[in-house]
């Protein structure tokens, strides 16, 4: 299940009926304090309590290594030795320190640069754009198509996909025939990048990979099909034509796809309230 293939915005250009669908550390650093008190005497020495916090640090540390370790039951060890950046144009996730675009083309970020990090960019953010809400409309659907394909691919996917989100095909998502949920419910549908990679960039064209995480499904009180995640690849042939890079051509695979946590299914409402408090993101590095 997949934002392209299964739904129409991957190369074959039609969708079927199926839906798709670290923690942080905070280290704080205590004064060291060798001046005097507020009091003008001389500081207590703290070294019992930084010592008593280094342990308890440790003690929490080695608790949930070895929780880790033992939710990985029997996994290689040796496969961890290749790493990430011996893959072809693989991307750090380090700011760049460039300036991002300032453009958009509607909804959707423009101007990127001529060169690994602005197809990179492009390819992630055009991931986004075609796996919104707004490819279940027709008006918006035609305007996300023309700004992300040329011309000429464009051309040849919109007629098929106005077929493929046909009444029936909307109907078994939960929508109208004009892409609406039913009152009190909310339909999401969202492409979240992971990561992007650099397949191959020569002159004026390029292929991008895009690793994502996506949601899809209806959230409401009376929903059949509620939302749900995938993960999955996308790959994009870019062209540069008129300052711009524009898809030629894309695919999409299943995977990577990694292990589900142990975190418990939320509520329809809940879903319904963090689509609306939480906006998707815009990808310029």
């Amino acid at each position: 299940m997949s934002f392209g293939d299964e739904h129409g915005y991957g190369g074959d250009s039609g969708r079927t009926d199926d839906g798709f669908g670290g923690t942080g550390q905070t280290r704080t650093r205590l004064p060291d304090g060798r001046s005097g008190d507020m009091y003008g005497g001389p500081r207590r020495p703290a070294r019992s309590s930084r010592s008593l916090i280094t342990v308890v640090g440790v003690v929490v540390l080695l608790i949930a290594a070895i929780a880790f370790a033992n939710r990985g039951g029997g996994g290689d060890a040796s496969g961890g030795g290749k790493g990430a950046a011996s893959g072809p144009g693989a991307d750090p996730t380090a700011a760049t320190g460039v300036q991002p675009v300032t453009g958009k083309n509607g909804e959707i970020p423009s101007g990127f640069a001529r060169n690994e990090q602005g197809a990179a960019s492009a390819a992630a953010n055009y991931a986004v754009a075609l796996g919104s809400d707004g490819m279940f409309k027709q008006d918006s659907r035609h305007s996300i198509v023309d700004t992300v394909y040329t011309s000429e691919a464009a051309g040849k996917l919109k007629g098929p996909q106005d077929a493929a989100y046909s009444t029936a095909f909307l109907q078994k998502l939960g929508l109208d025939a004009d892409g609406n949920p039913p009152q009190g419910s909310t339909f999401v549908t969202r492409t979240i990048p992971v990561g992007t990679k650099v397949e191959n960039l020569s002159g004026d064209t390029a292929k991008v990979s895009v690793w994502y995480t996506g949601l899809i499904g209806m959230s409401g009180p009376d929903s059949t099909n509620p939302v749900r995640t995938t993960w999955k690849t996308w790959t994009f042939d870019l062209r540069w034509l008129g300052n711009e890079w524009k898809v030629t051509a894309d695919s999409q695979k299943d995977g990577p796809a990694p292990v589900p946590g142990d975190v418990a299914a939320s509520t329809a409402d809940e879903i319904s309230k963090a689509v609306e408090q939480f906006g998707g993101f815009t990808y310029a590095r």
